[in-house]
């Protein structure tokens, strides 16, 4: 695809909300608020910010710049960069295509949950939730309700970069802060709800630097910006030239970090002012929080809106691992981008099967997490890290940084700094304790 043909976002505020919605997943949801309030509260997001600046954003710029120097998919842009390297492109797309494997799974659920919530059956069954939950994870539903988001996912990414990821973008992340704000402040009538917001923003430095406190705040900031996995230095191919990829980053990040605290500000006065114990996943989501909303007026309701939130978070992250292998199989395969999108769908069906299936009692959701997040995401990052400083030539970082000198940043030589010493080493820490 040549670079006078190649679709492009049409401004700023579409290159950050596009490259926020990569970011913000579930995780943003559930995980981030949770391990704040266990690990020093506001201290914590203090550290993360610090994690964030010294890791996530560093690692996010490398890619940003591959994808834009070079305006191509993950493996093409390694590809034309440096054919030798070009195993980096293959990473994130694999770690694109095996993250397909069981996150639609996971995203299906909120589909389920927000159906049950609309149609009042959620709230009409004689079942706990956490009997409820439990049933419906071994009926046959999650891989139904995880084929229907792969369709949904499908049909935006198959309209295109501007006509279907940009515009999708520009509707969903507005809707996602809207919900969150209207249930933020919805929560905050409810009794004892000052209890969660203590427990969100409690200034307990002694919780907060801790060594493994500092290490849990430095992987959150590394997992929390998808880098790693091609996104970003796929989304980055479809930056105009002109675009300041310091701004964006900083701009992600915040977005990020904003969605996650309110998230917080939804969920644990919740669930305090309920008298139930704060807990991270599936059982906080799907379980926890319906028992909060049967206590409130029009429980189903707002238990759809939420579920409307949770699907949006979801939605926006698989357009971008989908995009990812559909940028690759379009370009490498030279395939069309609707014959492209297609085999990504058909790939993601049949590896959403295999995960649901569990063939020769193998877990494959928990296999396809840990090589996803403990092995190809680590990696990936530190190797472009080092690639972009080490391998290519001396200016390549500080002329993207700069737009070539169009850009004056007093902040690029310090990014230059961290690539070179600090990040890679960071995420290599981070690789090692996973893998131990």
């Amino acid at each position: 695809m040549s670079e006078n043909k190649r679709a492009s976002f049409g401004g700023k505020l579409s290159v950050i909300l596009v490259a926020a919605g990569s970011a913000i997943g579930l995780g943003a949801i559930w995980r981030f608020p949770y391990i704040a309030g266990e690990n020093g509260g506001a201290a914590f997001m203090l550290v993360f910010l610090l994690s964030v600046f010294i890791v996530g954003i560093p690692a996010m710029l490398a890619e940003f710049a591959v994808g834009r120097r070079t305006r191509k998919n993950a493996v093409g842009a390694f590809k034309e960069l440096s054919k030798r390297w070009n195993w980096l492109g293959y990473s994130g797309v694999l770690g694109a295509m095996l993250i397909s494997g069981y996150y639609y799974l996971i995203a299906g659920w909120s589909l389920e949950y927000l159906v049950n919530s609309a149609t009042g059956a959620l709230y009409s069954s004689a079942d706990t939730f956490s009997e409820q939950f439990d049933s419906f994870q071994r009926s046959w539903r999650p891989l139904i309700y995880g084929i229907i988001f792969i369709l949904m996912t499908h049909v935006i990414v198959s309209r295109g970069v501007e006509k279907g990821i940009e515009k999708a973008s520009k509707i969903m992340m507005p809707m996602l802060f809207l919900i969150l704000i209207v249930m933020a402040v919805r929560v905050s009538f409810m009794p004892n709800a000052i209890e969660g917001y203590r427990f969100l923003f409690s200034f307990d430095f002694s919780e907060a630097f801790k060594p493994e406190t500092i290490m849990m705040a430095i992987g959150q900031a590394f997992f929390s910006l998808s880098v790693g996995m091609g996104c970003m230095v796929t989304y980055a191919s479809y930056f105009k030239k002109d675009n300041n990829l310091i701004a964006t980053s900083f701009n992600v990040s915040i977005l990020t970090l904003l969605v996650s605290v309110l998230a917080g500000l939804v969920i644990f006065p919740a669930v305090f002012s309920a008298g139930l114990e704060p807990s991270g996943g599936p059982s906080l989501v799907f379980v926890t929080l319906p028992e909060i909303f049967k206590g409130m007026p029009l429980a189903s309701m707002w238990s759809a809106i939420f579920f409307v939130l949770v699907m949006l978070a979801s939605l926006t992250s698989t357009i971008s691992f989908h995009e990812v292998l559909t940028a690759y199989f379009a370009e490498e395969f030279k395939l069309s981008r609707q014959a492209a999108a297609i085999t990504t769908t058909a790939l993601s069906i049949a590896l959403s099967s295999l995960t649901f299936s569990k063939l020769f009692g193998l877990d494959y959701l928990d296999i396809f997490d840990k090589v996803t997040a403990n092995v190809l995401m680590p990696l990936g990052a530190m190797f472009t890290c080092v690639f972009v400083i080490w391998v290519l030539e001396r200016d390549f970082m500080k002329n993207e940084l700069t737009n070539y000198g169009s850009l004056k940043s007093r902040i690029a030589p310090v990014i230059v700094f961290m690539l070179k010493y600090i990040t890679p080493l960071l995420i290599f820490y981070i690789f090692t304790r996973n893998i131990i």
